[in-house]
């Protein structure tokens, strides 16, 4: 290494560094304008699917809404003294026994 020569081509001057930030700041706002349109293309698209899926099923929730399926009971159908069987309340008891005998 001792004998390659030092000449000015391999020290950068002050108009290289200069020419290298410009470049590399073009390039970094290439790439952030590109990913930016890939976002707006992407939130589009996807918008496009869900607008066309949501239209494309709107007869069948329709139906879903006017036919629930058997054994399933809709609010505002059951009278107020309907037994309904089978239905379950959670909820949580406490039972208190009373071992004392009074007499």
């Amino acid at each position: 290494m001792r004998n390659l020569p030092h000449t000015s081509a391999n020290t950068p001057s002050p108009l290289r560094n200069l020419v290298a930030v410009v470049a590399t700041a073009a390039a970094f706002g290439l790439a952030l304008m590109f990913s930016v349109v890939v976002v707006a293309v992407i939130l589009v698209a996807g918008t496009i699917a869900w607008g066309y899926l949501w239209w494309k099923t709107r007869e069948l929730r329709k139906q879903m809404r006017n036919y629930p399926p058997p054994g399933m009971v809709r609010e505002g159908n059951v009278a107020e003294n309907d037994v309904i069987s089978g239905e379950v309340i959670e909820g949580e008891v406490i039972r208190v026994v009373d071992t004392r005998k009074e007499k």
